[in-house]
């Protein structure tokens, strides 16, 4: 059964307290569920579409007649859907997709007209800033479904999503420049995800890039024909529901902890980590099934096997 835009939505991570999982989301969740709530009328609810099953949370983007724009309203409807039940052991891997042709065109520019005024225009940001960081720090793996135009903030979000599946006909592109407003938060996320002359070429020319040049350069992980695309995305959703729910989190927050840091610095954040996985109960299940030959049977709790 379908959720639709802001159902209830609770969890701090508190499993995780105290390891590198919570380096940033413990305290403000509360403040950003409040903002979420206050930001969003009854008559905003559908903006986007919620549904779960067998640990894979479907979000879909729900205005395509607006080409699903990133509105306030659209972006703190998203961050609630993300954010409903996120400790629950029944969620494993979250897939972002869109209704209609267009995946996302990105902030809406009526928003941004010098009547909303500067307080406003900061609130989108901030807003929009928060969604896409979230993304990446939330303890469950978050998928992109492109299939159709990803532009500005559109493509941000795809940039900003763990693992992205998009159609041979889909594109993306950084097209502010040529309407007077360059895509410099766009640019946080895409210029970590391709490479920086590549970046530069999309935001400076507002050019869009193919699927195909898309996934050459890492802005998406795997390019599939569109009668594919839900086969695939859900093929990939399924084998992460395979693997020990804190695993996956402990491993998808050192990832981009390590990725921020300097080489030596690197590998002793990760070092450090890999003890800590051997420590838990999941992490000795799976050594024990290898060396028996059996499928592992995890717990997907952070219990401990040792200190």
């Amino acid at each position: 059964m379908a959720v639709y835009g802001f159902a209830a939505a609770a969890g701090s991570f508190s499993r995780f307290r105290g390891t590198v999982l919570l380096s940033r989301w413990t305290l403000p969740y509360s403040s950003l569920l409040a903002g979420a709530r206050s930001l969003c009328t009854r008559s905003e609810t559908q903006l986007t579409v919620r549904h779960q099953q067998n640990g894979i949370r479907n979000i879909v983007l729900n205005n395509p007649k607006k080409r699903n724009a990133l509105s306030l309203s659209m972006l703190t409807s998203l961050r609630s859907d993300i954010l409903a039940d996120i400790d629950s052991d029944d969620l494993r891997v979250i897939i972002i997709s869109a209704e209609g042709p267009v995946f996302s065109s990105g902030h809406d520019l009526k928003e941004l007209t010098s009547a909303q005024g500067r307080e406003h225009h900061s609130q989108v940001f901030q807003v929009c800033s928060e969604v896409m960081t979230l993304i990446q720090d939330i303890p469950v793996p978050v998928i992109a479904k492109v299939n159709g135009v990803a532009t500005a903030a559109g493509c941000q979000l795809v940039a900003s999503c763990d693992i992205a599946v998009a159609t041979e006909k889909s594109t993306f592109a950084t097209p502010g420049v040529n309407v007077g407003l360059f895509c410099s938060t766009p640019a946080v996320a895409i210029g970590r995800a391709v490479p920086r002359k590549v970046a530069m070429e999309m935001l400076l020319t507002g050019a869009p890039i193919s699927a195909h040049d898309a996934l050459l350069h890492g802005l998406v992980s795997r390019v599939v024909p569109e009668e594919r695309l839900e086969a695939e995305t859900m093929a990939i959703a399924r084998r992460v529901c395979e693997s020990s729910r804190p695993v996956v989190a402990l491993g998808k927050a050192t990832f981009y902890r390590q990725m921020a840091q300097g080489r030596d610095a690197a590998y002793s954040t990760a070092s450090g980590v890999m003890v800590d996985n051997l420590a838990l109960r999941d992490g000795q299940e799976g050594i024990r099934a290898f060396l028996e030959k059996r499928k592992p049977v995890w717990t997907n709790s952070t219990e401990k096997a040792h200190e």
